[in-house]
């Protein structure tokens, strides 16, 4: 079998590190004159995923997740994650050193106020916090007389000996056939935005912004094709862009600069105190933008105003292009996925398959389309108990063999035409009446949301419920939201879209969600039931308001060995049968004589 191209099985931490770690950093904090200090999962950015030299609280810890903080003490020190990774982080740290705590139920500003005493100097690197974030820090620091300091350095890459380097992976241009529109008309949308909101310029943070708004892609981030920089956007004048001069070719240098004046990194700080120093009212992202930039604005002077991002809103609205091609990339993926499929029914039950084999296949299948790019996130292959842990990644240590029972599988592809995510849940021989009855009723969820009909104006929160009713009724749920948005060649998570309870963010016609609820048995089995789907316009007679509704994207076999018809009503029977002859007449094109047999068999009528 040919070894994965893109995904690596080594397990690159171990709780065991975090003894000698955690002891570099208390005494250089000691010597700082600090009594603790901040570490959260993240970048400059506030990127889910991150550059390797990012990994400071992997380093620290060794949880690997995608996102958590820890906050360290002289004395004691807590790592807090959120339900994803309830059981993970007990796996991956040693919790005699590092407590877990639960992010939603017992928050980092809470056991500031708990734990903390007058007088005691907590730092927190300031590239590595939003501003708000960094507020509610300050607030419950100074409620017990603590004080919050930002530093100029950060501690930890003084003790990181062997941190890895800074990303340089080259720019390259997004072609205008996938990028639908040029970024000169991007930028004049995003100057009448400004006028609109009586800002004189708009400082880009993320950096999937920055690749949006110029149609350029890179690699400085594993599985997103993702050029890390900042931008800025006048309301007159030409755009800077800060990125690493070394990352351009003359060619995309070339292109880049009839659109934006290109500058070093380390320049920003002094574009901003320009702005401060002209009075400048300038607009940043609240969920992305670093504190350390709202204050320097501050600082010289300008008015800084955080708020919702309205770059990552027009790049969450899909155009015709991105559209059309997403579907393209969904048929051919659809299609991989069914050989896949096909092939695990084959050899599964033979059992001699590991967690790993499988996800080594997957991406060969992926591969034969001949235009894949990289994979969109490391596959969660999980077999038996490891199905049950959300977020799981197989590595070398926790390879499992697939033996009868339940396997879940969640991966993606990036194609430069789409980006695509689903998951499916198979059984291993035959399934039991309570695997059967878990797995129906995630469906019935996932069908609820899929058949969603609703008035203009609708947030994600508004219709999370609709996933999680069949197994309430049962006293059942699950720990994560029900869908989050995906970019197009972009990241496989795309804010502010989302259907959750958090997902405040109105629906529009041109957005991409995920569909994927779930239920785990933690310790035995998990299931989960992801596709891909696009709000579009829906036409109703005699409706008094604009109404939406959702487009499948993602097509390919769902498991009728473990779905319980007679928990099905008439109309989700019907939704089943639909889906699985869209399926056969989409992916059939793409696929070999062998897996079109077997997709005749997993496709038929219930």
């Amino acid at each position: 079998m040919a070894e994965a191209i893109f995904q690596s099985f080594e397990q690159k931490t171990t709780p065991s590190q975090g003894a000698e770690h955690l002891k570099a950093l208390r005494a250089e904090l000691k010597a700082r004159g600090l009594d603790g200090f901040v570490v959260p999962r993240t970048d400059e950015h506030q990127n889910e995923y991150v550059p390797a030299s990012s990994e400071r609280l992997a380093w620290l810890t060794g949880f690997a997740g995608s996102w958590g903080m820890a906050i360290v003490l002289a004395d004691k020190a807590a790592i807090f994650v959120d339900g994803r990774y309830t059981v993970q982080v007990r796996e991956q740290v040693d919790v005699s050193l590092f407590t877990p705590e639960h992010l939603i139920d017992h928050p980092p500003e809470q056991w500031i106020r708990e734990t903390l005493t007058a007088g005691m100097k907590i730092g927190f690197d300031p590239w590595l916090h939003t501003h708000d974030g960094a507020k509610r820090l300050e607030d419950a620091c100074k409620a017990v007389g603590a004080i919050l300091l930002a530093v100029d350095t950060n501690p930890i890459d003084s003790v990181w000996l062997d941190r890895p380097a800074v990303p340089l992976a080259p720019v390259a241009l997004h072609k205008p056939a996938h990028a639908g529109e040029g970024a000169s008309e991007k930028i004049n949308r995003i100057r009448a935005k400004l006028k609109d909101s009586n800002a004189d310029a708009i400082v880009i943070t993320d950096a999937h912004a920055v690749a949006w708004v110029f149609n350029i892609r890179g690699g400085d981030v594993g599985h997103t094709p993702l050029p890390l920089g900042f931008a800025i956007v006048p309301r007159e004048g030409k755009p800077e862009l800060f990125m690493d001069g070394r990352k351009f070719s003359n060619t995309v240098r070339d292109a880049v600069s009839d659109m934006a004046d290109i500058a070093e990194p380390s320049s920003l700080e002094a574009a901003l105190d320009r702005l401060g120093s002209k009075k400048a009212r300038v607009r940043f992202d609240g969920s992305t933008a670093a504190t350390r930039l709202v204050r320097r604005v501050e600082s010289a002077g300008g008015k800084a105003d955080v708020g919702t991002d309205f770059v990552a809103l027009m790049k969450a609205v899909k155009n015709k292009a991105e559209i059309e091609g997403s579907r393209a990339a969904h048929a051919r993926d659809g299609a991989a996925m069914s050989k896949f499929l096909a092939w695990f029914d084959r050899e599964a039950v033979k059992g001699h398959l590991t967690e790993i084999d499988a996800t080594i296949k997957l991406e060969e299948c992926r591969r034969d389309t001949g235009v894949l790019k990289d994979v969109s996130f490391p596959s969660i292959a999980g077999a038996g108990p490891n199905a049950a842990i959300p977020h799981y990644k197989v590595s070398v240590d926790s390879n499992r063999k697939i033996e009868p029972g339940i396997f879940l599988i969640d991966s993606g592809a990036q194609y430069e035409d789409g980006t695509t995510d689903i998951t499916r849940t198979i059984a291993v021989g035959p399934a039991t009446a309570e695997m059967k009855d878990r797995f129906t009723r995630v469906l019935k969820g996932h069908i609820a949301i899929d058949q969603a009909v609703f008035p203009k104006g609708t947030s994600g929160a508004q219709i999370d419920s609709f996933a999680r009713k069949p197994l309430w009724d049962v006293g059942l749920d699950f720990d994560h939201g029900t869908g989050h948005g995906i970019g197009s060649y972009l990241s496989v998570h795309e804010g502010p879209q989302r259907i959750a309870k958090t997902g405040v963010t109105p629906l529009e016609p041109g957005m991409m969600l995920s569909n994927e609820p779930g239920f785990y048995k933690a310790g035995h089995w998990g299931i989960r039931i992801e596709n891909l789907i696009l709000v579009e316009k829906r036409d109703i007679k005699n409706a008094e308001r604009e109404m939406y509704g959702f487009e499948t994207l993602s097509f390919a076999p769902i498991d009728l060995n473990l779905v319980e018809t007679s928990l099905l009503t008439a109309e989700e029977g019907a939704w089943l049968n639909a889906y699985h002859a869209k399926t056969r007449a989409i992916v059939a094109p793409y696929c070999d004589a062998e897996t079109l047999k077997w997709l005749e068999a997993a496709t038929r009528a219930v």
